[in-house]
């Protein structure tokens, strides 16, 4: 900000002035769930407390008889752009994003070409600029072929980190060998997301689903075991090279009996698919559209995930957005790709959890928000309080919905959730202080900008 800008806006705090007062909400600060007003100047929140008629602003929101929490941030989605457009583009992701109550997201690597080296990352930031409805940073691939670069790579604004695939990805951005993963681990001091299946072991199995067109035996090929392997393999690696690690979409009871004897050196992530679709049934009722890498278990795994969040083992819920067209879905089993849409559905599905009693509010803002602001040290998000950043998520806990194709803003056009109805809804969105979702509507124009981290160490 320049001292002409600061100038400006100590101008208009003096006079208490905001960009934006949001009047008559319940705030869930990091104190707990308080009835308080909010003004926002400059993108940042500047007053917290009783506002009306003590405050003016250019707008206003009536937050009364909702919930105001701070903007959802969604750590793991696929976007698909560059390459893959036909399945999803930056502007319809985070469009959906936003509709859907997410401020911030994080978007993987493996588009085409790979984002391995820092003019892919920097291309993805161009393609963005202008056309991302939220903020946004994306995740640098692992690999044998930039392990050496790594520590560079991972310090470039707008980079949230370094992904690993040890299984379920191809070329470059697999990284199944043991010598490859030892020196990835060696080079950089973020945390580290991994996506912990066996590849071995995959190959090994995948002759029980070939030509079988039965997608229920998704959980038998992809089995515990297959996850198990592979998360047991990264811990031990990790702890030789003393690297912190964050495991993506855990999907089995053994895993996270595992990962809660290793706290100090992993952080947990689960979906909300794992958490809210249960096989077979789903395979049953869904074939295909049901079909994610590691696959949707049985009950007996997602109870275990249930109490693992209880426990606090689970840091964060990520989405795992990963579109493919309906088309493509439709291909039998296993040629059928694994994969669905989700950052528009991860707030309802977990507002619906709180309302069926298996979440408290403050749980799911931990999750949601201040545990990836936590965890990846992202600057200025994370939590209503005074100097952060005016990100806001506004809900209405007794709203009914019915969550639909139709309202689905992804290229691809579906969810696996159509005709599930729901309780609790986000009403507005707020990014920075600019409201982007108002009733439930898009307004203005995209100002998603690339997401601030603190220094390496903050994230270790």
């Amino acid at each position: 900000m320049s001292d002409a800008m600061d100038a400006a806006v100590q101008q208009r705090l003096d006079r208490r002035h905001a960009d934006l007062l949001v009047l008559g909400g319940t705030l869930l600060t990091p104190s707990g769930a308080e009835r308080l007003d909010l003004a926002c100047l400059a993108g940042r929140i500047v007053a917290l407390g009783t506002l009306a008629g003590r405050w003016t602003a250019d707008d206003t929101l009536d937050a009364t008889g909702l919930h105001v929490l701070p903007g959802v941030i969604d750590s793991q989605v696929h976007f698909r752009e560059p390459g893959l457009t036909h399945k999803e583009t930056l502007e319809a992701g985070t469009r959906g994003a936003v509709l859907g109550g997410v401020t911030g997201i994080f978007e993987m690597p493996n588009t085409q070409p790979l984002t391995l080296k820092a003019e892919d990352l920097q291309a993805k930031l161009d393609r963005a600029r202008g056309r991302a409805w939220c903020d946004h940073a994306f995740y640098i691939g692992g690999s044998a072929v930039n392990a050496d670069r790594l520590p560079l790579l991972e310090a470039l604004p707008g980079c949230a980190g370094v992904k690993v695939f040890m299984g379920s990805s191809f070329g470059d951005l697999l990284a199944d060998e043991e010598e490859v993963l030892r020196n990835i681990l060696r080079n950089g001091r973020r945390r580290l997301a991994v996506h912990a299946e066996d590849e071995a072991r995959l190959k090994q199995r995948k002759a029980l689903v070939e030509g079988c067109g039965d997608v229920t035996l998704h959980p038998v090929w992809r089995d515990e075991q297959s996850a198990l392997l592979a998360t047991q393999r990264i811990l031990r690696l990790a702890a030789e090279a003393n690297r912190k690690l964050h495991v993506l979409h855990v999907s089995t009871a053994e895993e996270m009996a595992l990962l809660a004897r290793h706290k100090r050196r992993a952080t947990v992530e689960v979906t909300p698919h794992h958490l809210s679709l249960c096989a077979p049934e789903c395979y049953q009722r869904l074939g295909t559209l049901a079909q994610m890498n590691p696959p949707v278990r049985e009950q007996r795994h997602q109870d275990a995930l249930w109490q693992a969040i209880a426990e606090g083992v689970v840091d964060v819920v990520g989405s795992d957005h990963a579109p493919h067209t309906l088309e493509e879905k439709a291909r039998p089993y296993p040629d059928s790709p694994s994969g669905m849409t989700g950052v528009q559905t991860l707030l309802p599905l977990l507002l619906n959890h709180v309302h069926a009693g298996r979440l408290s509010l403050q749980r799911l803002v931990d999750l949601t928000s201040a545990g990836p602001a936590r965890i990846f040290g992202i600057a200025g998000k994370g939590r209503i309080a005074l100097g952060y950043d005016a990100d806001l998520t506004l809900v209405d806990l007794a709203a009914q919905r019915t969550i639909t194709n139709q309202w689905i803003a992804s290229v691809s056009g579906w969810t696996p959730y159509d005709g599930l109805p729901v309780t609790g809804w986000p009403l507005h969105t707020v990014v920075r202080g600019h409201p982007v979702v108002r009733d439930e509507a898009l307004v203005g124009q995209p100002i998603g900008q690339p997401i601030e981290f603190l220094d390496a160490a903050a994230s270790l």
